[in-house]
């Protein structure tokens, strides 16, 4: 197993991507170096061997392993890997998309990056346009890139999606499609093997592959890392209150709840269905109660996304209302379409909400300036994930992370 260059390790990003993919080898680099220096250290130790001759024996067995001549760098100092792929991105003046691979992937073990919620402005056809890319822009960047790396030989193909696109069509009730399920129906036939994502919104969406594997991350430790830095977690602060925002975050409210040793209550909500929500103050919520108390006590939501906010703002208004001190919410896909942010600015003002905590697997640059958002960084996370799966290692303790949150709490 090569430590200092993994020569089958291959990044693609696609251009909506390529953000998380960048901040994602940025801690690869970190990794590997570690992996380096630590297998260096403890062999050198077992055998008692000269650290600076030991370098040059694991460089010399990699440049003995790669399919090129020699992997180029000093023999006697630690080879930083080169993961990100060279590659060119064409978008038509018609709206259709060109990928080419400027590097070869033949037989390596391929990770492609996109982010079909990132609506900001992107730089195409080697900086000659930049243009702001719609979801479905990006789902057909992503299905072209796929097949540019399937055509150029890929060993394996895994997509990292942050935000699995169309996951909230995902239920049949009426004559309407599945697009969730007919978009894995399209990466199976493309090759894909593995799809790692963040809080994927049903888990009804696993049962739709018939040979893909998915990875669903969770962005609890990051969230409550975050919520220790403003609010005493301690088990001494009874002021404090986990509150699902509806039915269908039941199971996530309730993990941080048992987590954090800390009281569940839920809000119930009345929708009517026949209306489409279009900003976050047209909301299709008819009615709304509250099962639990938040009466003097700091309440905190999670959820999975957050499109236009219209549910959440009248959620947090709501539990303003019932007594809350401070209202926070965690959500670990943060859309923000739309209008929602300037709606949550005025939230703000208005005293409904105290923060919100969002992850930076959806680039949105707007929301880093506000002051009540926090950025928490998950790409470290998706670092390790992807390197203990190229070198086939296990993901246990990484998708469990009840363990290092009881630490975590314990010691805030």
């Amino acid at each position: 197993m090569p430590y200092s260059e993994p020569t089958n390790l291959a990044i693609v990003a696609c251009p909506g991507g390529e953000a998380f993919a960048d901040a994602v080898i940025t801690h690869l680099r970190h990794i590997y170096k570690h992996r380096f220096t630590l297998k260096n250290d403890v062999i050198a130790k077992r055998y008692q061997l000269d650290k600076n001759e030991l370098i040059k024996h694991i460089n010399l067995d990699n440049d003995l392993y790669t399919s090129d001549l020699c992997i180029r760098g000093k023999i006697d100092k630690y080879r930083p890997p080169v993961f990100k792929v060279k590659t060119r991105f064409t978008y038509f003046m018609n709206g259709e998309f060109k990928t080419e691979l400027l590097d070869t992937v033949r037989g390596k073990d391929v990770f492609i990056f996109q982010d079909v919620e990132n609506h900001e402005p992107i730089t195409l056809n080697d900086g000659k346009n930049i243009l702001s890319l719609s979801v479905n822009d990006h789902v057909m960047s992503l299905l072209v890139t796929i097949d540019a790396v399937r055509q150029a030989s890929a060993k394996q193909i895994t997509l990292v999606l942050p935000a699995y696109p169309y996951s909230r069509q995902h239920k049949k009730k009426g004559r309407e499609g599945l697009t969730a399920s007919m978009l894995g129906h399209i990466y199976e036939t493309l090759g894909v093997t593995r799809i790692i994502t963040l809080d994927i919104h049903s888990r009804e969406i696993v049962n739709a592959f018939s040979k893909i594997n998915l990875e669903n991350l969770h962005a609890s430790y990051q969230i409550i890392r975050e919520l220790s830095k403003i609010v005493d977690l301690s088990d001494n602060n009874k002021d404090f209150v986990v509150v699902s925002p509806d039915s269908g975050a039941i199971d996530r409210n309730k993990f941080y709840s048992s987590g954090l040793k800390k009281p569940l209550a839920m809000i119930y909500k009345e929708r009517d269905y026949s209306i489409i929500t279009q900003n976050a103050k047209d909301t299709n919520i008819k009615s709304i109660k509250l099962l639990g108390d938040v009466q003097g006590k700091v309440a905190f939501l999670a959820d999975d996304m957050l499109g236009t906010g219209g549910t959440l703002l009248k959620a947090m208004g709501f539990l303003k209302e019932q007594g809350a001190t401070k209202v926070i919410a965690a959500i670990s896909l943060p859309f923000f379409t739309g209008n929602a942010i300037e709606q949550f600015d005025e939230a703000y003002k208005n005293g409904l909400f105290y923060r919100i905590i969002g992850t930076n697997a959806v680039y949105h640059e707007a929301l880093k300036k506000r002051e009540w958002f926090i950025n928490t960084d998950v790409s470290g996370f998706f670092a390790n994930i992807i390197t203990r799966l190229h070198h086939n290692q296990s993901l246990s303790d990484l998708l469990d992370n009840r363990n290092i949150i009881e630490k975590l709490v314990k010691h805030d």
